[in-house]
């Protein structure tokens, strides 16, 4: 505190004072009013006490905010208005009225101005040059490019003077003998492995981190250039016959363990219908892919039929279709029962946005399937992703512990017990 100043005065003489002394020398009154003086914005603070005002009636009991209101409503409806210092008098005019000819004639003052001021500007004669402009006379000097710069030392001269001096390392015979029968590849993953990579190009670098040969055409002093696009061929149609396909569900082949039906768009309803209906009592596919294939909530009773049914299927691919979101909701209350589906995938359906209460359904039914593993479903709101993403974790930590998905339904266990029996 020495040196401190206040208002230009020296507080050096307070700094051997005892701040209970100064306290006990104040009045109730003034430490109330030194208690009161705080910070309003200091949030460490309960708001009840960063104001000035303190309330020292009791409380007459519980706040009853309706009753409150209704007597603030009161008090303002029976606190009389404030008189006027002129009586109103309905149909007196007070003060000047501004007729529309006035209005008129400011406008007109205004336009003349403007005129005016053109007029002047168009008549102001233009400044004289002080030197009279002559067609085809070069005034000033010439510019004259600058001589180009003398080259000088770069990082390798000792005295910047142009003169190239070379570094001598000693080394080892043994090294020495090495590095000078290398060969320029061998120097390159030299210089890879030691992370020189001024020293080379790109190519160059990717060859020899991926053991590949040096790239052809290319040397140390090379220009790498872009890599070719090597087009990809086109997938071949979807081959699939949709009736062996059926006849196979529908006999329960042993060897049929995948079905892809993906992009096949001229499935008529009918084989839908029967492709579906042939999954209830099948035992041995596995995975089912019919992405792209118009499927429709009116092939939904069939589907969740099936798969209220089928205790094998462990994947099912359900992408680009016309289903709704209230059919997707079906889709996975159907799946509650059997708890052996493991992935699921719904992306991509007629409507892209779900809704709020949508997802709050689906993420309730989806925690309540102990057995999924993942889910292709697009949700829009943090909380839904949040707690779907979580409950798959814990089903994914539980099968890698447990080696296979828990259930949550001991009736179920009982139930397929006894049948495996």
């Amino acid at each position: 505190m020495a040196g401190t100043k206040l208002f230009g005065k020296d507080l050096s003489q307070y700094e051997e004072l005892d701040i209970d002394d100064l306290l006990d020398q104040l009045s109730p009154e003034e430490l109330e009013l030194l208690a009161g003086d705080v910070d309003p914005d200091d949030s460490l603070i309960p708001p009840s006490e960063r104001n000035s005002y303190r309330c020292t009636k009791e409380a007459t009991g519980p706040l009853d905010r309706k009753r409150l209101i209704d007597h603030i409503n009161t008090a303002s409806i029976n606190e009389p208005d404030k008189p006027d210092f002129v009586p109103y008098i309905a149909g007196t005019v007070r003060g000047k009225k501004l007729s529309f000819y006035f209005f008129g004639f400011l406008i007109t003052l205004f336009v003349i101005e403007i005129i005016a001021k053109n007029t002047a500007s168009i008549n102001e004669p233009d400044k004289p040059d002080f030197v009279p402009y002559i067609a085809g006379t070069v005034r000033g000097k010439k510019w004259v490019a600058p001589p180009p710069p003398e080259p000088q030392g770069g990082d390798d001269d000792d005295e910047g003077d142009g003169t190239r001096t070379e570094v001598e390392v000693d080394l080892d015979e043994e090294l020495a003998s090495v590095l000078n029968t290398a060969s320029e590849d061998e120097i390159v993953d030299l210089a890879a492995i030691l992370g020189f990579h001024s020293m080379m190009n790109q190519d160059q670098y990717h060859a020899s981190l991926l053991n590949k040969g040096k790239p052809i055409g290319v040397g140390w002093g090379g220009i790498t250039k872009a890599t070719k696009f090597k087009p990809l061929p086109m997938e071949p149609p979807n081959d699939t016959n949709v009736e062996d396909a059926i006849s196979k569900l529908t006999n329960d082949d042993p060897n049929t363990k995948e079905l892809n039906f993906n992009n096949i768009r001229n499935i008529s309803d009918e084989k839908l219908s029967n492709l579906l209906k042939s999954l209830s009592d099948n035992r041995h596919l596995e995975c089912l892919s019919m992405s792209n294939v118009g499927l429709s909530d009116r092939h939904l009773d069939s589907l969740t039929h099936s798969l209220t049914n089928n205790t094998t299927l462990k994947t099912l691919n359900l992408e680009t279709n016309n289903i709704t979101p209230s059919g997707i909701v079906t889709i996975m209350e159907s799946l509650v029962k059997t708890h052996t589906l493991e992935e699921i995938r719904l992306a991509n359906q007629r409507s892209s946005v779900l809704g709020n209460k949508i997802e709050m359904n689906l993420t309730d039914i989806i925690e309540s399937n102990p057995s999924l593993l993942r889910v292709g479903i697009h949700f829009e709101f943090n909380d839904a992703r949040n707690r779907v993403s979580k409950h798959l974790q814990k089903n994914l930590d539980t099968l890698r512990v447990c080696g296979k998905p828990r259930r949550s339904n001991r009736a179920l266990m009982l139930l397929k017990k006894g049948l495996d029996m």
